[in-house]
């Protein structure tokens, strides 16, 4: 017989501690279509060999889509790239892929340099001067970016733009709703940072938007940081599709104070949305404020070139209530993958990737402005466009397209169900890795069903 740790009485009582009726009570909210039904794991006995189960699941798992094999437009915070082969075979080398987590001081040499050839590339492509050791993905990056405003400033009220992504606002939300900090999120905008300007106040610590923003739109920032820094607030910049700055203008050179990002789009594929790696930039005197951990450059007694954790401020290390953040570790693999990628890439193979992206979103959007009952919103974008198609619901249009083998984008109804306005929108994407034939199919798969 297999050990098994509790009695029936330890059971029991634990279900009785938290007002459980049963083991089965605890799993009440997955909905039984989602375990029991045609599309769960009706059809498994109760015991089964391990090859029984593998077929089984196997069977399951190629029911699934992938977005490589099928014309994709799919978006809205998680982009497909191309990767090359050489990033996955040396991120599983074993001086890299390892199932323990370096911690100061025993912290390797090389994983030091590594992160340390990280932070400079994502300081130099957002245009700061200090960035972090990755944090674990932009939704907790931009609620960390929050918090750490609120310390500088000594303010207490944080504005989100309208066209912040919908996942960053709610773990925002989330993360400091037991917190003195006040956070105000305002209705979702398809036109961009205007609905902002005006609203900072003496008591706005910062002010978070994104650029390109969640419905694809490009801005100038620069005013918009003037007006923050009047008023003595921050601007906090999120950043959802890293490639885009090889092309436009960074966020630093607008203003920004804070630049957080998501940047598993560079050396990481979709993998059903993760894992993700964090992006955290800042400028440098704010640089003792910042979370997470940071690894420097120096030169030992030799003279020679080494590298060193140079500030970790979270509460590992220090006392509980001097810690900047609870952030424990770092997304050390897949930062270590990003930083493969871009060097792969270089600073002009970066920019031609990021040149062919917006060439292949024009080429998009001009063959969508042939569909009939179709319009496309955003006046200035980078390779994501929102379209709207009056009088359809957007979620229909896209389950339509997916019949006929096109992933026709992310219905906004899908991340605002609760706005019917918005029910007819829908975001399209187009990355080095759409072509034309793709295109051709889209267009085409939209006219029949948009007839």
């Amino acid at each position: 017989m297999r050990y098994l740790p509790l009695t029936d009485d330890d059971r029991r009582a634990m279900l009785a501690r938290i007002g459980a009726a049963s083991v089965d009570d605890l799993f009440r909210d997955v909905p039984p279509a989602a375990w029991t039904g045609p599309d769960g794991f009706d059809g498994l006995p109760p015991h089964a060999t391990e090859m029984a189960v593998e077929r089984q699941l196997s069977a399951l798992a190629a029911r699934n889509v992938a977005a490589g094999s099928v014309p994709s437009f799919l978006g809205a915070g998680a982009y497909r790239h191309h990767i090359p082969a050489a990033v996955d075979h040396l991120i599983q080398r074993g001086e890299f892929l390892t199932a323990y987590t370096p911690y100061q001081p025993e912290v390797s040499q090389g994983t030091l340099q590594y992160l340390f050839e990280f932070q400079t590339q994502v300081a130099l492509i957002t245009g700061m001067e200090v960035a972090n050791a990755s944090m674990y993905d932009a939704a907790t990056g931009v609620a960390e970016a929050a918090a750490m405003a609120c310390r500088i400033t000594r303010r207490k009220h944080v504005l989100l733009s309208g066209g912040v992504h919908p996942h960053y606002r709610a773990v925002t939300e989330s993360f400091l709703r037991y917190t003195d900090i006040e956070t105000e999120c305002l209705a979702p905008d398809p036109l961009g940072v205007e609905d902002l300007m005006g609203r900072v106040t003496a008591q706005t610590a910062c002010v978070v938007v994104q650029n390109p923003d969640f419905y694809g739109n490009l801005a100038d920032l620069s005013a918009l940081a003037a007006e923050c820094h009047a008023e003595g607030a921050l601007l906090v910049v999120a950043v959802a599709e890293p490639v885009s700055l090889g092309l436009v203008t960074p966020p630093g050179a607008m203003g920004a104070d804070i630049v957080v990002g998501e940047g598993h789009a560079i050396g990481s594929p979709l993998n059903f949305g993760g894992p993700g790696v964090g992006l955290f930039a800042t400028r440098k005197k704010y640089v003792r404020h910042m979370p997470g951990r940071l690894a420097g450059e120096t030169v030992d007694e030799e003279g020679r070139r080494g590298w060193v954790l140079t500030l970790s401020t979270r509460e590992q290390h220090i006392r509980r209530e001097k810690a900047t953040s609870n952030i424990c570790t770092n997304s050390g693999l897949i930062a270590l993958a990003w930083t493969i990628h871009m060097t792969l890439l270089g600073e002009a193979g970066f920019t031609r990737l990021a040149r062919l992206n917006h060439m292949k979103a024009v080429e998009m959007v001009e063959a969508l402005e042939r569909v009939p009952g179709l319009k496309v919103v955003p006046r200035h974008f980078f390779n994501e466009v929102m379209v709207r198609l009056p009088g359809q619901n957007a979620a229909g249009v896209v389950d339509a397209l997916a019949e006929r083998g096109v992933l026709a984008g992310v219905p906004l109804s899908r991340f605002y169900p609760t706005y019917p306005e918005l029910a007819d929108g829908l975001l399209l994407c187009a990355t080095e890795t759409t072509d034309t034939a793709d295109i051709e199919a889209l267009v085409s798969a939209l006219t029949e069903v948009l007839r």
